[in-house]
């Protein structure tokens, strides 16, 4: 383990430089370019703050979902396979739960600032990340 900073505190510290440094003097393309890559940056903070425990969270909601062990890609596909078979569907007892909260959570990484995520955190509703 290495001493502070965490990578997460310097790749937000990165990205705070371009957005606050650096994007105030640039326009057009190279603008546009910066701002994919500070969103790029950000994306990787948030994956390295929050996927670990959404991950765990996935994988024991899954276990108990198939009764069953595995990877987490593994359970997803055993997942997968028993939709496509007709084997599970929205009538199986925590799959709904299950697929909300993995969304949920899949948001909460890839898109924090997406309304309906927002409108859906805003509701009070226990479906907050699971971090």
């Amino acid at each position: 383990m290495q001493d502070e900073p965490t990578p997460t505190e310097l790749i937000h510290a990165v990205a705070d430089f371009l957005r606050n440094d650096v994007m105030p003097a640039m326009s057009g393309h190279k603008a546009f370019k910066l701002r994919v890559a500070i969103n790029a940056l950000d994306l990787v903070t948030r994956q390295l703050t929050l996927e670990q425990n959404s991950d765990a969270a996935e994988h024991a909601r899954l276990t108990q979902l198939l009764g069953k062990d595995g990877s987490l890609q593994e359970l997803n596909r055993a997942l997968a396979e028993g939709i496509s078979k007709g084997e599970i569907g929205l009538q199986t007892s925590g799959i709904a739960e299950h697929l909300w909260q993995t969304t949920m959570d899949k948001l909460a990484v890839d898109q924090p600032n997406y309304a309906s995520y927002r409108r859906e955190l805003e509701r009070g509703s226990s479906r907050e990340p699971t971090s």
